[in-house]
C-alpha cells in the first residue's frame, strides 16, 4: 500500500464472493481487505483507513444496516456501497437514510463495482441505484 492510498473493505459472508471481489479490485490497483461479517469489520485494525466499504447488506447475525448504525455511533462515516439481490423501494429508502453512496444489485456486471468505488474515492457522487447491465 502506498502512502495516501485508501483501503477498500469488502464485507460479505460468502468467501467466494469476497475473494473474487478482492481479485478484481487488486487488478485495478486498489488495496482490499476482506471481512466475513460486520463484527469482523468493526474489529479490524485498518478500519480507520477505510476509503470505502463494499458490503453485502443481508448477512447473518448483523446485517449491513446494523453495521452502519454502529459506525455512525462511533462517528465513522466512510463511503459505503451496498450490495443486494433485492433492492426494493423500502430497501433503497433505508440505504439512503443510512448514508449509502450506491446500491448495486447482484450480479455485478461490466465493471460496475470498480467504477462506483472510483466514484466514491473521488468524493463526487450522489446516492444511486445501479441495476445490472
Amino acid at each position: 500500500m502506498t502512502e495516501g492510498q485508501h483501503i477498500v473493505f469488502v464485507v460479505d459472508d460468502d468467501l467466494a464472493v469476497r475473494e473474487s471481489l478482492k481479485f478484481a479490485l487488486e487488478l485495478e490497483g486498489l488495496v482490499a481487505r476482506l471481512c466475513g461479517s460486520g463484527a469482523e469489520l468493526l474489529r479490524h485494525p485498518d478500519l480507520p483507513q477505510a476509503g470505502c466499504l463494499v458490503m453485502e447488506c443481508k448477512m447473518p447475525l448483523m446485517d449491513g444496516f446494523e453495521v452502519l448504525d454502529i459506525l455512525a455511533t462511533r462517528g465513522a462515516k466512510p463511503p459505503v456501497i451496498l450490495l443486494t439481490s433485492y433492492a426494493t423501494e423500502a430497501f433503497r429508502r433505508r440505504a439512503t437514510a443510512s448514508g449509502a453512496k450506491f446500491i448495486l444489485e447482484k450480479p455485478l456486471l461490466n465493471g460496475s463495482l470498480v467504477a462506483r468505488i472510483h466514484d466514491v474515492l473521488s468524493f463526487g457522487c450522489q446516492v444511486k441505484l445501479v441495476a445490472p447491465i
